[in-house]
């Protein structure tokens, strides 16, 4: 009797075939498996039912609420292949199924860490305006041109979050600075202690830290916690750097505060995107502007396609998933990813 091999089912969009199924990557599945691909939108439902019963990997962000997975009976895995949560699984349901529910997170965080520490050191030296005063012919030299210049050598720093990209930014911090202080609501004292941080409160953080890094996830209990009052608490040009979800500040209390000059401001995310042609936030002064761009590039979807192999691998021979992140299904069903 021959034993069927598992069924593999791509489902990623919005990743393209370029981004998660190179020749290679779809080399090594092929060799675990048989593979069934759908790119460009959502499988339709036709085609998610006609592989439900046999499926035992879903690479995607393929709808599987509770009908679903009591017929995909062959099913131990859901890979994610972006960094966020949609609410078109039932976690919990899941995992007392024991199917592991993983995203690509950890694959995308040290191009995000990377971003925001260049972006920190840019906002703090002033490079872009240096580049501007330079173009015009009005730049100065040395310490003159230096006089709003600071540095983040032994500066106080604060994250918003400690994820993936929190974990990932902080290595590259240590060699700057040893003051970082950490506000995570869903991490205990002992913990944030343990990895050699200072937990903090929010207002402490924010009237205490000369750069404020927010990488907070947006979930149903955080929208706009960061107000435009707390961010009025902030040292006069402080630097904040934002890279994970707009969704968690006063945004327009943002521009704000950067438009006065008060705070220096980098901005890699937005509330709507594309954003606007007209959106006003163009036309905001004292902004470090980029279109999402921390963590999409070719590296961090080369790490994406080696770890979902190698957990795939991990996961077809029976052992637990070493690379993805995991759902945990309270915090999942929280999420209020784009």
């Amino acid at each position: 009797m021959t034993t069927m091999r598992p069924l593999i089912f791509m489902d990623p969009f919005p990743r393209s075939e370029a981004m998660v199924l190179t020749p290679d990557t779809e080399e090594a599945l092929r060799g675990m498996g048989r593979v069934v691909t759908h790119f460009g939108s959502r499988a339709p439902d036709e085609l998610v039912e006609s592989v439900l019963d046999e499926v035992a990997i879903i690479i995607g962000q393929t709808a599987m609420d509770r009908s679903r997975l009591n017929r995909a009976v062959n099913l131990k895995a859901i890979i994610n292949v972006k960094a966020n949560w949609e609410p078109n699984i039932d976690y919990g349901d899941a995992q007392a199924r024991g199917i592991h529910v993983l995203s690509a997170a950890p694959a995308m965080a040290p191009a995000v860490a990377e971003f925001c520490l260049g972006q920190a050191i840019n906002l703090a030296r002033g490079l872009v305006v240096a580049n501007g005063a330079f173009r015009s012919v009005t730049e100065r030299y040395g310490i003159a041109g230096n006089g709003t210049a600071y540095s983040l050598f032994d500066a106080p720093v604060g994250l918003i979050g400690y994820g993936n990209l929190g974990r990932a930014l902080t290595p590259l911090l240590r060699p700057f600075t040893q003051q970082i202080a950490v506000h995570d609501p869903f991490l205990s004292d002992g913990f944030l202690e343990g990895e050699g941080l200072e937990p903090m409160p929010l207002d402490d953080l924010l009237s205490t830290s000369r750069f404020v890094f927010l990488l907070a996830g947006a979930t149903s209990e955080n929208e706009g916690f960061l107000t435009a009052e707390k961010l009025a608490t902030m040292p006069d040009d402080a630097s904040v750097i934002l890279a994970s979800r707009a969704e968690v500040v006063d945004f327009d209390g943002l521009l704000g505060e950067a438009h006065s000059g008060r705070l220096r401001v980098a901005i890699d995310v937005f509330p709507e995107e594309p954003v606007p042609a007209d959106d006003a936030a163009r036309q905001t002064d004292n902004v470090l502007f980029s279109a999402h761009l921390a963590g999409g590039m070719e590296a961090s979807y080369g790490r994406i396609r080696a770890m979902m192999v190698d957990d795939v691998r991990q996961i077809l021979s029976g052992l637990p998933p070493m690379h993805l992140q995991r759902a945990e299904p309270r915090m999942a069903a929280m999420a209020r990813s784009r």
